[in-house]
């Protein structure tokens, strides 16, 4: 894993990727890829913390499209308008389309009931085809905090590639944990270059930013979440469905287990 501070999104993005082996390692020419950022709702841009900062958002586009990627796409399901409105004002939309990306707007013919072998809580859910054929899939959360979640980061982030997100809210930690058992990222980068420390997952006060300057990357998203926990001096533990993960054997809690080069 690798953690990078600064005050440049882009070069610490670039940074964190090339200690952790280089896009290279992810991406092989001719790739299909599919960027899944935090675009949750239409009226907050990235300053408040509520969505993926959209530097490190254009920074990855441009690296895996160097890395011979055929397509890079960019997506998420928005819970607060609809989703041109949120891609453009989180700014996204223009950081990806200025990279040669490409910002999807995510089909519903396109989500099926599709089996969760491993799941506990839940065994089937309806789920994007197109997050699970893709040949590559980056997780870039953005790290804040979640009035019923207690945090949102990689793990919560994957809601936005399934329908009916609000009912994994019944049991979150497991469900959350079950949905993660299908939905394996290749590669998670956190983006917690600004942080919502309260009032989350939408916020709307500055005051609650806080500036972080992280850019977090690991092929572990329970490890890149646990970590990112770090920075709410709280532990993976602390959030259930990061412990969820842990225990299902999706990822590992222990920091101190694995190399983390900062």
């Amino acid at each position: 894993m690798a953690v990078t501070r600064g005050t440049d999104p882009t070069a610490m993005t670039r940074e964190a990727l090339a200690a952790i082996g280089g896009i290279e390692r992810f991406v092989k020419a001719g790739a299909d890829v599919i960027v899944k950022p935090n675009i949750c709702v239409d009226y907050r841009s990235y300053e408040y913390g509520a969505t993926t900062n959209p530097e490190v958002v254009g920074s990855l586009v441009e690296m895996c499209l160097a890395a011979g990627a055929k397509r890079v796409r960019v997506m998420d399901l928005p819970f607060g308008g609809s989703p041109e409105s949120a891609y453009a004002t989180s700014g996204i939309a223009e950081a990806v389309q200025a990279a040669g990306g490409q910002m999807e707007v995510m089909n519903r013919a396109k989500f099926r009931e599709t089996e969760l072998p491993d799941g506990i809580d839940i065994t089937s859910w309806p789920v994007y085809q197109d997050i699970l054929t893709a040949d590559v899939l980056i997780n870039v959360p953005v790290a804040k905090h979640h009035h019923l979640a207690r945090l949102s980061l990689g793990g919560k982030n994957l809601l936005g590639v399934i329908l009916k997100p609000s009912h994994i809210h019944a049991n979150l930690a497991q469900r959350t944990a079950d949905l993660g058992s299908l939905v394996r990222p290749t590669v998670t980068v956190v983006d917690a270059v600004r942080t919502l420390m309260a009032h989350g997952p939408t916020g709307g006060n500055l005051d609650d930013v806080r500036l972080t300057n992280t850019v977090i990357a690991s092929h572990d998203g329970v490890a890149a979440d646990a970590y990112a926990a770090t920075l709410f001096d709280l532990r993976g533990q602390d959030i259930p469905y990061v412990k969820a993960a842990a225990d299902m054997g999706l990822g590992t809690l222990d920091l101190g287990a694995i190399d983390v080069a900062e």
